[in-house]
């Protein structure tokens, strides 16, 4: 409130009317008020860094007729006060601020004054009468004001209380506090908090109790205070971002702070200080805007080593104060230089200077000056190359670069370096190390012979020593001149290296780390995750995490290792622990598998050992990378070539490349850049204006230098824009369109410059300005990048004003003029449902009768997705009403193929999208275009070569130098070359297919750049892929058909014969006999024959042995025609085979003299007698048949005569005795063979068996006879063995034999005999045969009529 309610509501009131008890009561009333805006404006003087001296008392005078009043002061100065500038103040009346009154209070001055006058020169009662009345009057006319007003203020105090019970005003609180952040480094991170209070507070941002000055480092901070919501946000965060964050919330009720802690995280080992980010938009200072201009600057620079470079540029910074000092900062390739031994930078006031004292290869590379001031900064840059020095020894190469420290410890440093670029003719053989302690100028080769890593450990180093590194390299011709040396590495323990460094932060000092109370007496536990981190053929690196529990008294580690195979693990560090997680290892054998594990130790004990690592083979396993490809020249300036290429292929821990130049027929390359670059893109400087170069890239890794790449096509040395060309830039674009508008933005699209300006066009800018009552303002830019599309969202508009558009388009040569500024269109929120328009309309592939239109899917969708899209089109000088639809229903593709034009008609397109709410508004119109086909239009030709490759293969005779084949799949540009490899040659481009698959089923297309329109396509459907997939595999894979495939058979003695039969071949073809991988030739083991008339191959073995197990193939070619087939044999097949071919082996051998036709065997006659008996064949007069029986000859009873060809021996009544082996031998002067069989154990059983079953078939029916003393049940067998068991039965029941019960054998009879029969011996009664098969049971009924007939016949015998 900045007056009282009186005032507000009577503009006649004055304060200086009231007498001096009104004034002071207004000014308790008002004090409040008055704060407020004195400490706003007190903290706006602060917020701008300035110091100004004004008027304080201003609003004290208008109460106080004395007021006390400074001179005023309107000096900007700076934080050292000094005078930067000027502060023009707020205009107010002049006779004011000369006299301090206001105008009441100086007349009543003048009326009091001449009251006194008049008093002295009228001194008559009269005169004093009038005087004293008017003065009572006056003090009564006060006081009855200053009653009034008391009253009116006490009523408004009153109202105020009664309509805010709780009071307006009050403290500021956190509704939300900022909370605290980790971040990593060059990420950005914001802060924000929402506070409450009346008047609403004024928030102030600290860092470590400092305050925030968002102008002090321009484009690092930004605060944002909009609706009570108050941020800081930090912009790429380093290291010193890393404090603790206050803000501070005021007003006239008090105070209160929150804090929030950030902490910014670094990557291990990342080191790089890159360029700072960019501010957008200059920044005013002090009233002060800087620009700053690099003028006078260097070019593209050539050194060579040794020598010394200064590179320097004029900087012209405007307005010039004098003892303003901008920012001069050098860097190279990204990365900020200091003052040092090899670089020294100077600034005189108006000229940076940067010397390279002493050039090695090392400086080589983009050279960055940086000219940081208060409104933002200026940046120039160029390249600088260093050759190599001439060389000691003709022939010898160029020294090795960047020589630098991977790893060390207390007795080791790991040196690594880079290959240089220069061999000197042949191939590097290797490299020594040299090393020299700091202090001393004496250097020490490190290695005996020369190695051929780009990595090697140093040993044999004092402790706690520094030492300088470097490194030659040699080849047969001689030595090359060392490197540049490294910088001092102290040979120390990693942990005490880290105590010595210390730790600190950038807001409270040295922070000193204090560890947990050491545990005493406690033996540490494992190490955890033990790793290898690196492993050569010279040394193997571990590293492990402390263990997890408690911290423990001066924990240290042993190394111990174990050769693969074995459990012996040895102590590697045996005299001293090492103090840090990490541990190189030497003198390892190469080429021998290592584990390793690691133990903790301290005063109190070793612990337990941490687990074992996996296996490690010692030996270099990084391979040198493969070789780049595609190296394509492109044309840049009089003296420098743009050279690209793929990147190599799995290349691992690539360093870098070098690229090399040659003029066309000197077969003399030379080395491009000295130092390896990781990009796949290089400018090569220095080349001869008018020569034609090709060039050739390699990679490089400590591993060694690839091959190199295939030779680029030769490009000419000139500038690639010019040649005639009067302008160089593009023309302006054209039709800006709106696609979409939102409250605060608006999306546009125009149409490409007719003319691109001999040069690809690489990108769009957009201005804008607002127009207001139909005047446009003045253009701001859009956009600071450029774009690539078509399309553009413009932002930070305002809603319901009016703008219009201006759009450039810029290629290599530079930025273009501006269009003509669009229509004016309004920025109002579009909430039609249907969709907006399409854009960026394109004709493709006109031809007489057809031709492609392409677009792009609306910006604005509407109320649904857009699905589909119908394309108008009517003739180029027909009225609005001809347009009409090429397609009734909706396409949801954004091409069309519009057919069944009219040749020689020109037409023009529109393209309208729908949604579920409907159709849209039409796009932009295409320009005219005549349907016609033009002279040497060709169209996409499907090949498929000998080799069987599917290409597209498509030429264009109207090429220029800048014209590039661009294809497409559903007019998708391709860039996935997984599925397809494009290549082009001159006038022909071909895609070829990598592997054909159902998801290259589509349409293809190609457009020409440069060109007027030279495009065609071809459709690859699912059938047409088909065919030529068949086709392909013809040409791929011809093969040589066959009627069989190969297959194995046994011949006449046991000779294994495998074989196939071709359908066709010719007398041409060939054939390979492998085994397991291996030919096989004609010789004593393998016969091989090849009858080309019938087609059949075949190969015989004599026999097969335990190392024929295996795959056999045949395979054959005749011209480009080639088969195999292939035969397993392994496992029981292999075994059954070769058993199978052994015993037709044997037999055929056997069969040669007597030989067993059937081998001994045994029958059983009828009459229960046992034959012996086998079939011979072969024989002759003087064949000898001898008879064994365990080994004992059998005399036979007669003559045996050979006639029948069987041999016989009858066992008539065969027994116990009767078991054993028995044999037969065949000899005479043929030879001799063997047949025996064996009856013993279960083979005689089963003799006996086969007996005891004939007998049992041999048995008559039971029958039944009396005798005097009892029944006899009985039956007969024709030949009864002691040997044979047999069971009577009772109602299917064994008997139980008993004096009255009794059964017996009488030559060939077997009986029962009941003595004393009586009832109860009525039933079924049988015997049983046991044989060892089913048992044969022969049973009768004794009951009835058989029990009467019996029993009356023994009663009668009786």
């Amino acid at each position: 409130m900045s007056g009282s309610i009186y005032q507000r509501q009577h503009r006649h009131y004055d304060r200086g009317y009231h007498s001096k008890e009104s004034q002071a009561s207004l000014s308790q009333y008002q004090s409040s008020s008055r704060y407020a805006a004195a400490s706003s404006t007190s903290a706006t003087s602060r917020s701008r860094g300035l110091k100004l001296s004004t008027h304080s008392g201003l609003e004290e005078s208008r109460v106080s007729p004395l007021p006390k009043r400074s001179k005023p002061s309107y000096l900007a100065v700076d934080k050292d006060n000094q005078i930067i500038g000027y502060v023009v103040p707020i205009f107010r009346g002049s006779q004011e601020f000369a006299s301090g009154l206001s105008d009441t209070e100086e007349k009543r001055l003048r009326e009091s004054t001449a009251y006194m006058a008049r008093r002295d020169l009228f001194s008559t009662g009269v005169a004093m009468e009038r005087s004293e009345h008017f003065s009572r009057k006056e003090t009564m006319r006060e006081t009855a004001e200053r009653i009034s007003l008391n009253k009116r203020i006490h009523e408004h105090g009153e109202h105020f209380k009664r309509m805010n019970e709780d009071s307006l005003m009050h403290a500021p609180d956190f509704v939300i506090k900022p909370r605290s952040h980790t971040v990593w480094e060059n990420q950005c991170v914001r802060l924000h908090c929402t506070v409450s209070g009346w008047p609403d507070p004024r928030a102030v941002w600290y860092k470590n109790n400092v305050a925030i000055d968002p102008l002090a480092s321009p484009g690092k901070y930004k605060l944002e205070s909009r609706y009570n919501v108050h941020s800081l946000e930090i912009n790429r965060c380093d290291f010193d971002d890393t404090a603790q964050y206050r803000v501070s919330a005021m007003n006239t009720q008090g105070e209160l702070s929150a804090f929030a802690s950030v902490v910014v995280k670094r990557f291990k080992g990342e080191v790089e200080e890159s360029l700072p980010v960019p501010r957008h938009g200059p920044v005013s200072e002090y009233g002060i805007t800087f620009k700053t201009h690099i003028v006078d600057t260097f070019g593209v620079s050539f050194g060579r080593e040794g020598e010394t470079m200064s590179l320097g540029c004029t900087v012209i910074i405007y307005p010039h104060l004098s003892r303003y000092q901008p920012e001069i900062q050098w860097y190279r390739d990204h990365v900020l230089l200091t003052d040092s031994k090899w670089s020294r930078m100077h600034w005189s006031g108006d000229r940076a200077t940067l010397t390279l004292t002493h050039l090695n290869k090392e400086d080589e590379g983009l050279y960055t000056l940086r000219v940081t001031t208060k409104s933002g900064y200026e940046t120039y840059s160029a390249y600088v190359f260093v050759r190599d020095t001439d060389a000691e020894v003709e022939g010898a190469p160029g020294a090795p670069l960047d020589v630098c420290c991977l790893d060390s410890n207390k007795d080791y440093i790991i040196v690594s370096w880079k290959q240089p670029a220069v061999d000197g003719g042949n191939s590097i053989l290797g490299y020594f190390v040299d090393r020299c302690e700091v202090g001393t100028t004496h250097w020490i080769q490190c290695n005996d012979t020369p190695i051929k890593f780009a990595r090697f450990p140093v040993t044999g180093l004092v402790e706690g020593r520094s030492y300088y590194l470097r490194v030659r390299a040699v080849n047969k011709c001689g030595m090359s001149r060392p490197s540049r040396m490294s910088e001092p590495v102290a040979a120390m323990d990693p942990a005490d290296r880290a105590r010595m460094r210390g730790t600190s932060a950038p807001w409270t000092g040295q922070i000193i780390v204090t560890e947990e109370e050491p545990s005493e007496g406690i033996v540490p536990g494992r190490p955890l995750e033990l790793q290898v981190t690196e492993a050569t053929k010279n040394y193997v690196v571990l590293s492990w995490k402390p263990p997890g529990e408690k911290v423990l008294e001066g924990v240290m580690y042993y190394v111990e290792k174990c050769v693969s195979g074995t459990d012996s693990w040895q102590r590697v560090n045996t005299e001293i622990p090492v103090r840090s997680p990490r541990f190189a290892l030497f003198d390892l054998a190469e080429g021998k598998s290592y584990s390793f594990r690691v133990r903790c130790c301290n005063s109190a004990g070793v612990g337990e050992p941490s687990d074992p690592t996996e296996t490690t083979t010692v030996g270099d396993k990084l391979d040198t990378p493969s070789a780049p490809s595609k190296v394509i020249p492109t044309r840049n300036t009089d003296t420098s070539v743009v050279v690209s290429w793929q990147a190599s292929h799995d290349a691992k821990e690539l360093v870098g490349y070098y690229i090399e130049s040659s003029i066309v027929g000197s077969n003399a390359w030379v080395p491009c850049n000295n130092k390896p670059v990781k990009a796949t893109r290089f400018i090569c400087h220095g080349l001869m204006t008018g020569e034609t170069c090709v060039f050739r890239v390699r990679a490089v890794n400590a591993a060694g230098l690839s091959q190199f790449s295939e030779e680029s096509e030769p490009v000419e040395v000139k500038a690639a824009i010019g040649g005639g060309i009067p302008h160089a830039s593009p023309t302006p674009p054209y039709g800006i369109s709106v696609l979409e508008c939102v409250r605060d933005a608006m999306t546009l699209a125009w149409k490409q410059p007719t003319f691109i300006g001999g040069a690809d066009i690489t990108g769009y800018f957009v201005d804008y300005r607002e127009v207001i009552d139909g005047v446009p303002g003045k253009w701001h830019e859009a956009n600071i990048k450029s774009v690539s599309d078509r399309a553009y969202r413009v932002t930070d508009l305002k809603e319901n004003k009016k703008y219009q558009f201006q759009v450039r388009a810029a290629n290599m040569a530079g930025v273009g003029i501006p269009s003509l500024p669009s229509d004016t269109f309004l920025c109002e929120e579009w909430t039609i449902a249907v969709p907006g328009p399409p854009y960026d309309l394109q004709i493709r592939e006109v031809r007489s009768d057809s031709l492609v239109l392409l677009w792009k899917a609306p910006v604005y969708q509407g109320r649904d997705p857009v699905n589909g899209a119908y394309v108008d089109i009517k003739e180029a000088d027909a009225p609005e009403e001809a347009w009409r639809g090429v397609n009734t229903k909706a396409v949801e593709k954004t091409f069309l193929k519009i057919k069944n034009l009219k040749e020689g008609e020109t037409y023009v397109f529109r393209v309208r999208a729908q949604n579920k709410a409907g159709v849209g508004r039409a796009s932009e119109v295409t320009d005219p275009v005549q349907a016609e086909t033009k002279p040497g239009t060709t169209e996409i030709v499907v090949d498929v070569d000998d080799d069987g490759v599917i290409s597209l293969n498509f030429a264009c005779a109207e090429l220029n130098a800048d014209s590039k084949f661009v294809w497409s799949k559903d007019y998708e540009e391709l860039t996935d070359e997984t599925r397809l490899t494009v290549e082009t040659k001159g006038n022909l481009s071909k895609a070829i297919f990598n592997t054909p698959a159902e998801e290259d089923i589509g349409i293809y297309s190609c457009f020409v750049t440069h060109t007027d329109g030279v495009s065609a396509s071809y459709t690859l459907s699912g059938e047409e892929l088909k065919k030529l997939l068949e086709i392909s595999h013809d040409h791929k894979f011809p093969i040589i058909p066959l009627k069989s495939e190969l297959a194995v058979e046994l011949m006449e003695k046991g000779r294994v014969r495998f074989w196939l039969q071709a359908e066709k071949i010719s007398a041409n073809g060939k054939v390979e006999y492998v085994f397991n991988d291996n030919v096989l030739s004609q010789g004593e083991k393998y016969k091989m024959n090849f009858d080309k008339n019938t087609g059949v191959i075949e190969m015989i073995m004599e026999a097969l042995t335990p190392q024929d197990e295996g795959t056999f193939t045949f395979q054959m070619q005749d011209g480009k025609a080639t088969n195999q087939s292939s035969l397993v044999l392994i496992g029981d097949v292999f075994h059954q085979l070769q058993k199978e071919s052994e015993f037709q082996r044997k037999e055929w051998f056997r069969k040669q003299g007597p030989h067993f036709v059937e081998y001994l065997s045994w029958e059983v006659t009828p009459e229960c007698c046992v034959v012996l008996k086998c079939k011979v064949g072969n024989m002759k007069k003087e064949t000898s048949a001898l008879w064994y029986k365990d080994g004992r000859e059998v005399k036979a009873e007669e003559h045996l005569g050979f006639t029948e060809g069987v041999l016989k021996l009858e066992i008539a009544q065969i027994s116990k005795k009767d078991a054993g082996v028995y044999e037969v031998i065949l000899k005479d002067d043929r030879g001799k063979d063997t047949s025996t069989l064996s009856l013993i154990d279960q083979d005689f059983r089963d003799l006996m068996n086969e007996v005891f079953h004939v007998i049992a078939k041999s048995s008559t029916p039971l029958k039944i006879t009396s005798t005097a003393e009892g029944i006899r049940l009985y039956t007969f067998v024709n030949y009864y063995n002691d040997l044979l068991q047999v069971t009577w039965q009772y109602k299917d029941s064994a008997i139980a034999f008993s004096d009255r019960v009794k059964s017996g054998v009488v030559g060939e009879q077997l009986w029962l005999q009941i003595t004393e029969p009586t009832e109860k011996d009525r039933g079924k009664y049988g015997i049983e045969f046991h044989d060892g098969k089913g048992n044969l049971v022969r049973s009768v009924e004794l009951s009835g009529q058989a029990y009467d007939d019996a029993y009356a016949e023994f009663q009668r015998l009786k």
